[in-house]
């Protein structure tokens, strides 16, 4: 049977998985989602609602939904979490001001049934910038020990600067493919 159905998906091609990128506003989410689509760095402005592109990585279409991350447009995430494959949660490891906002909102989000079964990447985002969170510390501040049933991953990344990302799109591509 199995057989049969990669017979199928050859055919007629993969479904096209939904990935969203949350996070607070300036986290970078923007940034990175044209980075992956264009693959550099495009002028952005804060999203008011959001932006939503197709990204093709390693024959993988993703359809990526780019929410708002303003404290006004946090309320309306959950309007976009059914049917989603996998959330890109991006964190500005520069705010340490606002870390424990992007654990609350995390927390909320990872809560939500809707989204039980989505992969979650997290990305460490503005490593560039001198006297950011480590790694480590994201981690950390996030609660990430406390997961339990979640397939999960965070990655050091800089959208500015490219770097991160390949690392991070791969680890996504192939989780999903192998079903988590």
């Amino acid at each position: 049977m199995g057989g049969m159905m990669s017979y199928f998906r050859g055919l007629f091609g993969q479904r096209e998985m939904r990935i969203l990128i949350l996070g607070l506003d300036g986290a970078g989410k923007t940034t990175i989602l044209y980075r992956l689509q264009v693959g550099e760095v495009v002028t952005t402005i804060p999203t008011i609602g959001f932006n939503v592109e197709q990204v093709t990585y390693k024959n993988l279409k993703f359809q990526v939904w780019d929410l708002g991350g303003q404290t006004s447009i946090r309320p309306y995430w959950r309007c976009y979490y059914s049917n989603t494959d996998a959330v890109i949660y991006v964190v500005d490891s520069a705010d340490r001001d606002r870390i424990g906002i992007s654990k609350q909102e995390l927390v909320s989000m990872l809560e939500e049934e809707e989204l039980k079964n989505a992969l979650l990447m997290i990305l460490a985002n503005k490593q560039d910038i001198p006297g950011c969170l480590s790694v480590t510390d994201v981690h950390r501040a996030l609660g990430l020990d406390a997961l339990r049933n979640r397939t999960f991953q965070i990655f050091k990344t800089s959208a500015a600067q490219g770097e991160g990302l390949d690392e991070a799109m791969e680890w996504l591509a192939n989780t999903l493919q192998q079903g988590r």
